[in-house]
């Protein structure tokens, strides 16, 4: 039998997803047995009838069990999907109402700024006694990340926990390679591609066909296209030479140069607040499929090749393939510090998952990914080791916080998200005393969106 964990099942997309494809392998039949955990009755209950419900549809004879103890869940499975959210909905409304009111402006806020931050001391401790409770019920398992901020968690658990089996999996780096190639007009499977970097700041190095760079038609595509130029990926590109794998709305607030600014906000149409909105829709989502299932209504299921069941089904069958994971770098990239979390392609097949090297970045963007790396590696070490002064420090490092907010602003914003977080943090970043609120309200500025990658 092979067992797979889901934690935090009650996510919409990524048990649906995961679950729809292992069921739709016929080479792996009956011998999954899918096993949900979830902290909250409710959502463990709505996952269950989920998952009941595609294992039906798509004639599966996977077994489905639901657990209400994390522990009963892992107790020897052999791959272990993690796809948590502490604090839900309502702690990521506080990560932007708060420093809105500082008039610092984010449009994910789940992977660097104070956001990603305070995301990141939630969540740590979380997946690092996830990781403790691996070792303990299932230690040869595979622990796969879908949990933001990725360049952050499954650092904490290989440094945090003697648990190595780690693997962190995110759409960017091929939804990207998707989208390159569209813009060429070329077929994805026609180009040869190399990325590297952090997940959500990693870098297209190799984009060829034929053994030629597909590089210069893209920059003739982008030249004739005004549309294209008013994207923040493509402003990144045009000036670091590499094209970034993050959508515009998740790069805008990594770097110091759009946020703070309302003429970039409305040059390259940057979403402010654009998580919010799709938390939203993840909420009404969550509602239609709940209807639909009481219903009795048959799903509209489709495979999705998701990479967690694309690991599962080659670890399984020995299916050689290619996907790209979050690991600790040991050399992958040459010029990025070792003991860091870095995104590179992986070999799936018969030995096993193979991350492979690839060798140094270009100068310009391993500068920039150190950027993005101060702000990852103090808040690693502020929830690992209760340092209060590495939360300050993360943020005073934070490009988009720096740019926008002065020390002491920063400062006091990160005083009220302790207390405003108090309870889903480590005991010795929790404050001792009340803290004073910070400015009042900013006015509102403006938005727009992007509608594609």
């Amino acid at each position: 039998m092979i067992k797979v964990a889901f934690i935090g099942a009650g996510s919409i997309e990524f048990t649906r997803n995961v679950a729809t494809d292992l069921c739709g392998f016929t080479d792996l039949g009956g011998s999954l047995e899918l096993a949900l955990h979830d902290i909250s009755p409710d959502r463990l209950a709505f996952a269950e009838r989920l998952v009941r419900q595609i294992v039906a549809q798509t004639g599966s004879a996977a077994t489905v069990t639901a657990c209400p103890g994390r522990s009963d869940a892992l107790d020897g499975a052999a791959y272990v999907i993690n796809e948590i959210q502490v604090g839900g909905y309502a702690a990521t409304r506080l990560d932007f109402d708060l420093p809105a009111r500082y008039g610092l402006r984010q449009t994910i806020a789940d992977t660097l700024g104070i956001g990603g931050i305070f995301r990141g001391l939630r969540t740590i401790p979380v997946a690092v006694a996830l990781a403790e409770d691996m070792l303990r019920h299932c230690p040869d398992a595979y622990l796969l990340n879908y949990a933001n901020p990725m360049a952050m968690l499954p650092w904490a658990v290989y440094e945090g926990t003697g648990f190595e089996r780690v693997f962190g999996l995110c759409h960017s780096v091929r939804d990207t390679h998707a989208f390159l190639a569209g813009l060429v007009g070329l077929d994805p499977a026609e180009v040869s591609f190399m990325t590297a970097g952090f997940n959500h700041q990693a870098f297209v190095l190799r984009f060829e066909h034929g053994g030629r760079s597909l590089y210069p038609k893209l920059a003739e595509v982008i030249d004739a296209d005004p549309e294209l130029q008013r994207r923040v990926r493509v402003e990144i590109f045009r000036r670091f030479g590499y094209f970034p794998t993050e959508s515009s709305e998740h790069s805008a607030e990594y770097v110091p140069w759009f946020m703070r600014h309302d003429s970039q906000v409305e040059r390259f149409r940057i979403f402010v607040g654009d998580y919010l909105a799709r938390s939203e829709e993840n909420l009404r989502e969550l509602d239609e499929l709940s209807r639909q299932l009481a219903a009795g209504e048959a799903l509209d299921l489709e495979p999705t090749h998701e990479l967690a069941s694309q690991f599962i089904h080659s670890a399984e069958t020995g299916a050689e393939q290619e996907i790209y994971v979050n690991v600790r770098n040991g050399g992958l990239i040459e010029n990025l510090p070792a003991q860091a979390c870095v995104e590179v392609p992986c070999e799936l097949g018969p030995g096993g998952p193979r991350p492979k090297p690839v060798g140094a970045l270009p100068v310009q963007l391993a500068a920039l990914n150190r950027t993005f790396l101060n702000v990852v590696e103090l808040t690693v070490q502020a929830a690992l080791t209760g340092r209060r002064d590495h939360v300050y420090q993360a943020a005073l490092l934070d490009p988009n916080a720096a740019a926008t907010l002065t020390t002491d602003q920063i400062v006091a914003l990160c005083d009220e998200l302790l207390e405003a977080h108090a309870g889903l943090l480590p005991a010795a970043l929790r404050p001792l005393a009340p803290v004073r609120p910070g400015p009042r309200p900013v006015a509102a500025r403006s938005r727009s969106a992007e509608q594609l990658p």
